[in-house]
């Protein structure tokens, strides 16, 4: 996400690093650089200029306090602008509609930016913050609209109405708000149809549709693939039907990030959720400081913490905390925390919330991540007694080889993997009461991750095997640094 623009900006702070102070002409160089960044990441003209000018004024005459050098006070005026111009603060739904009344929200938008699946995706997370969310399917153009809509639903457990595609779409989404409020739905979220492009038909449509049910909420859902576009298709839809709001989908797939940084500068309408994968629990809420340190490559703990507090059941934190700290954390405990890193998305998408992580090399977490899938071979093919007593396959080598066959692997990677499990566990031990809770006590890592950076105390992820002898420990990795840790 946005690994473009982060090693753009990287390159422009760099003409301000050895200054005494920031002056117009040194920050020059910089704002060149910025403005630069900003236009291939295909940001909107009218806020690449308003953007270089802002911070230009902020950084002339800027006062730098002792310690913090000029590159670095560049980098905070730059943060704060990119704040700014996303929005400040995160916007949150509409707390709804009168006494008995459920909160009604619209989803718009063009055809293949996501929008039935965002509508679901939403639909999620209201329920899991405990409300009681109806998806209403109003889309009776598009072939199995209404079909994906109640598979989705079935998958996460929300319910689904819709009177068919003969209905017209502003009496389905009436009728669906009336069984809402019979049977004590708090949410109601209407999937509306969309077109391959804005035209006069769809407009009025979404006016009819918006004047029967009388929302609380007008979500655009917006691809963030097609850049600066976005934010003008933004603008369109709210001068002819009056948007509260946007959903900006596919932003994993995002590397520039012009979408994010246009759409409320140009528009005047705040992105209040992103879509971060194809899973239907990858929705999140936008704030915009917590992007803004992630483009400046600074990482994003508080949502990193946000999604590990939501798969992580207390019990299960104590319990592994106990077992960390005794030294008994075995291969099935590995297991359960490989399904829970797998949960929270990604493994590269979780490296780079951590800050310092942006710069690992995309090829290296593809490495790990099959490096991962060939451990879970091996523990697959271990006996239940093996999984929770490793120190079995240690003194027994008849074991070792064949799990190696089993898994379609050589002894000699069985054994590596034994072989920094037990150093991991033995680090672990030492480590387990100073990192963050839910985490394993492994300061930026996961229970059983051996600590993430260069994946060098992972099982298996270190130097490869030796030929026929004990395998070499893991060199620990190079600690680097993030855009924000110049």
């Amino acid at each position: 996400m946005f690994d473009e623009l982060s090693q753009r900006f990287e390159d422009a702070v760099k003409s301000l690093r050895g200054q005494d102070k920031i002056t117009e002409t040194n920050v020059e160089g910089a704002l060149q650089q910025v403005r630069r960044a900003l236009l291939d990441a295909d940001v909107s003209l009218p806020v690449v200029r308003s953007f270089v000018d802002e911070v230009r004024s902020r950084a002339v005459g800027s006062e730098v306090v002792r310690g913090i050098s000029p590159d670095q006070k560049f980098i905070q005026l730059v943060h704060e602008q990119l704040v700014e111009t996303m929005g400040g603060e995160n916007a949150p739904l509409a707390a709804g509609g009168t006494e008995g009344a459920p909160t009604v929200i619209l989803m718009a938008g063009l055809q293949g930016a996501g929008k039935t699946t965002a509508t679901a995706k939403l639909g999620l997370h209201l329920k899991d913050q405990g409300r009681k969310a109806l998806l209403v399917g109003a889309d009776v153009y598009r072939p199995a609209a209404i079909e994906q809509l109640r598979t989705l639903g079935g998958q996460i457990g929300v319910e689904v109405f819709s009177l068919g595609t003969e209905a017209r779409p502003e009496a389905i989404a009436a009728a669906g708000i009336a069984k809402a409020r019979q049977e004590g739905f708090d949410t109601v979220l209407v999937d509306t149809a969309g077109r391959l492009q804005i035209d006069t038909s769809m407009m009025e449509e979404m006016v009819r549709i918006r004047e029967a049910v009388q929302p609380d909420e007008v979500l655009l859902v917006v691809d963030s693939m097609i850049g600066q576009e976005a934010a003008e298709l933004t603008r369109a839809f709210h001068e002819q039907v009056g948007i509260t709001g946007a959903v900006l989908t596919k932003l994993d797939g995002d590397s520039r990030g012009g979408a994010a940084l246009s759409i409320r500068k140009v528009s005047g309408a705040p992105i209040k959720f992103i879509g971060t994968g194809e899973k239907v629990e990858a929705l999140q809420p936008f704030h915009p400081e917590r992007m803004a340190s992630r483009i400046l490559g600074m990482g994003d703990v508080l949502t990193l913490v946000e999604k590990a507090t939501k798969e992580v059941e207390l019990a299960d934190v104590a319990r592994m905390q106990q077992k960390l700290q005794e030294a008994t954390f075995d291969f099935s405990d590995f297991v359960q925390q490989m399904r829970l890193i797998k949960r929270m998305g990604s493994l590269g998408g979780l490296m780079k919330m951590i800050p310092g992580m942006n710069k690992i090399d995309d090829g290296m977490l593809k490495q790990g991540e099959q490096q991962l899938r060939k451990i879970e071979a091996m523990i697959g093919s271990m006996t239940q007694q093996e999984r929770e007593q490793p120190d079995l396959l240690a003194s027994q080598p008849s074991r070792r080889r064949r799990i190696a066959s089993g898994s379609g692997h050589s002894p000699a990677e069985v054994d590596k993997v034994l072989t920094d499990f037990q150093k991991m566990r033995g680090f672990m031990q030492q480590m387990s009461r100073g990192g963050m809770p839910g985490m394993g006590g492994m300061p930026g890592g996961f229970p059983g991750m051996g600590g993430f950076p260069g994946m060098g105390g992972m099982p298996g992820m270190g130097a490869p095997a030796g030929r026929g002898g004990a395998p070499k420990p893991a060199k620990p990795a190079k600690k680097r640094k993030g855009f924000g840790q110049l």
